[in-house]
């Protein structure tokens, strides 16, 4: 072997996707060097199925042969001369920086109910059936009532929902029926399984205590059993003569 012809990694190019390996960025290499516009051409379409066969997680993913395609320009550098049955991707595409989104400014007058809920609070108020604006107004008295829940860990009077009610859309809505929401108190929850769990637990301790029991009464009687077979036994013996 002649170790002045061998190759290592720091004479090496990098890799510009590592997925892919250095044999298929050594073929790309060698597809430029190609002049024959056809060969180029049917060696891109190879090197894209092997591509594809090197990564068939990408099927899963919608227009994979495309994401193909755009790989192959960037291992090549953007400078493959061949035909795509997708639009050729540019340097300056790939390193254009996405325009920022607008972040949404709410700022809602009552922060613990979101503002959503004065969203929907305005759509009722527009709301010209009666029948819909009723509803409308029992839904978001209801919203208000699970969200109480949630902050206060308590029950809560329709009454109070009314009077919040009131005084967000200044009389204007008023709801005639919400459903019943029993607080959530984490710690009557954890009492609750607690106690569960030693009621379980003293069962399994009674249960094997039984069964114990019931042991200690099968062993009293097989040791009955063998007391009575021995003193039954002695009378089997011939009584001795003097």
């Amino acid at each position: 072997m002649d170790i002045a012809n061998m190759e290592y990694n720091t004479t090496r190019n990098g890799l510009a996707m590592r997925e892919y390996g250095r044999h298929v960025q050594k073929m790309i290499e060698h597809v430029l060097t190609i002049e024959d516009p056809e060969r180029r051409q049917g060696n891109s379409h190879a090197v894209i199925e092997l591509m594809g066969f090197l990564n068939p997680h990408l099927k899963n993913v919608e227009d994979f042969r495309h994401k193909l395609w755009d790989h192959l320009f960037l291992i090549s550098d953007f400078k493959l001369d061949v035909k795509s049955p997708y639009p050729i991707p540019t340097r300056e595409q790939l390193y254009e920086k996405p325009r920022p989104l607008p972040y949404p400014k709410r700022h809602p007058k009552h922060s613990h109910l979101g503002k959503n809920l004065e969203l929907i609070i305005r759509k009722a108020l527009d709301e010209q059936d009666p029948e819909k604006r009723a509803g409308f107004a029992n839904a978001i008295a209801y919203y208000m009532k699970l969200a109480y829940n949630n902050w206060h860990k308590e029950t809560v009077h329709d009454d109070a929902i009314q009077s919040e009610l009131t005084g967000i859309t200044d009389g204007q809505l008023q709801f005639t029926n919400t459903p019943y929401v029993k607080a959530f108190r984490p710690q009557e929850n954890r009492e609750r399984e607690r106690s569960g769990g030693y009621g379980k637990q003293r069962g399994k301790f009674q249960h094997r205590s039984n069964s114990g029991g019931g042991g200690g009464g099968n062993n009293g009687n097989n040791n009955q059993r063998r007391n009575d077979n021995r003193g039954g036994g002695g009378g089997n013996f011939k009584k001795k003569r003097y």
